[in-house]
């Protein structure tokens, strides 16, 4: 029985207010971190005009229902994974069409403008892992071990290709972005514990022998892994010791969000120079000019967002649906914590935007991207008042 419920009704209103804060808060503060930044010109006008394109990629995304999505997903998956194998060849010939930045091709040079094809790849996979979950689900309603340990499988062999393509780039922060998006909707599978434990477990071992060859047996690393990894690695084990190149980014980080202490400097007063602090170290600015009460702001706004997403996630009929919303989460709730983190010498640096608020146009589409699947999934949620599950 269809809800008979006029359009303003069903749109999500609140999760549109919480991007309109969003909006602002990244306009301000991109305003204010270019007013005396490295670069001559002020990006705020062209985070307004990624707003503008991100907002018509959420009503474009309203034109079709979670159904539609679902059948479309392996064909977005395999656009996604056309564009990065097309990016990866450009990059070994050498052609003009892929742009080198910080030691990686993880972007396209078009007429209009750079595009990284990674960032809609995570959306992408969120998609693909979403329709295999629930049909397999759905297929074998009886779960058993060897049902479970398949799902893992397919799961992983679905993640393991972008993430071989993106690492080739080399992309280590995206890569980590979709290592968390797979195990978040690991987690929500419905893959027995007993699979999912020692699986994890061993994941977390070979973290812990990485970050002990990363201690004790530097020479070692240093020989298998790109010098600028390396330095920002160890930037972050000991930023003072690389004062003059890769740590000193960290150290101004952490001198701008210190200084700001409880209240901040206020608008436009930071003092201390922080580079790429309009993109990827757009905290560190928040936390200078705002103190400890803004960015706790902040990082609450990030909290309501996520509380929304897994009501959201809860309050859907579709087994679909309910892990679109958690791959979404689990995006949303790494990249937060990995940016966050290496402005605070928590995490190594990995340029990582913030969600929302850091300048960039790939990775702002790629977000509203997410927001405009979950703008879907609200839209056309009551349209089945009676059907426990529309994947059935």
């Amino acid at each position: 029985m269809e809800n008979e419920k006029k359009v303003p009704d069903r749109f999500d209103w609140t999760l549109a207010f919480i991007l309109f804060l969003f909006f602002i808060v990244s306009l301000i503060s991109i305003y204010s971190a270019q007013t005396s930044g490295q670069y001559s010109t002020n990006f705020v006008l062209d985070q307004l005009k990624w707003y503008i394109v991100g907002a018509i990629i959420i009503g474009g995304a309203l034109f079709f229902d979670p159904d539609q999505y679902k059948k479309l997903s392996w064909i977005f998956y395999g656009f996604g994974i056309f564009l990065l194998i097309v990016l990866l060849i450009a990059a070994k010939l050498h052609l003009g069409i892929a742009k080198e930045r910080n030691g990686a091709y993880s972007w396209f040079t078009l007429p209009f403008g750079s595009i990284q094809p990674s960032e809609f790849m995570k959306v992408f996979l969120i998609l693909a892992i979403s329709r295999l979950t629930s049909d397999h689900n759905q297929k074998y309603p009886v779960k058993t071990l060897q049902s479970d340990f398949w799902l893992l499988v397919k799961i992983g062999l679905t993640a393991l290709l972008p993430l071989v393509l993106i690492m080739e780039q080399p992309d280590l922060g995206t890569a980590l972005v979709i290592m968390a998006i797979t195990a978040g909707m690991i987690l929500v599978s419905g893959i027995s514990w007993k699979i999912i434990l020692p699986s994890f477990s061993l994941v977390a071992l070979l973290g812990v022998g990485i970050i002990g060859v990363m201690i004790y047996f530097p020479d070692f690393l240093k020989d298998h892994i790109d010098p600028y990894q390396y330095g920002r690695i160890y930037a972050w084990l000991d930023p003072y010791s690389y004062a003059s190149g890769e740590g000193l980014h960290l150290i101004s980080s952490l001198q701008a969000i210190g200084s700001g202490e409880i209240f901040g400097k206020g608008f436009m007063g930071k003092e201390v120079y922080v580079m790429e602090r309009h993109t990827d170290f757009i905290f560190s600015l928040i936390a200078e000019e705002y103190g400890f009460i803004g960015a706790s702001v902040v990082i609450s706004l990030f909290f309501l967002l996520i509380y929304h997403l897994i009501k959201i996630s809860l309050e859907t009929n579709s087994q679909f649906n309910s892990y679109i919303c958690a791959g979404i989460i689990s995006m949303t709730a790494f990249h937060v914590f990995q940016n966050i983190g290496m402005t605070i010498q928590v995490l190594p640096i990995t340029g990582i935007p913030l969600p929302f608020l850091s300048y960039g146009g790939s990775s702002l589409m790629g977000n509203m991207l997410a927001m405009g699947l979950v703008f879907s999934i609200r839209f056309y949620h009551k349209n089945y008042m009676f059907e426990a599950d529309t994947d059935e």
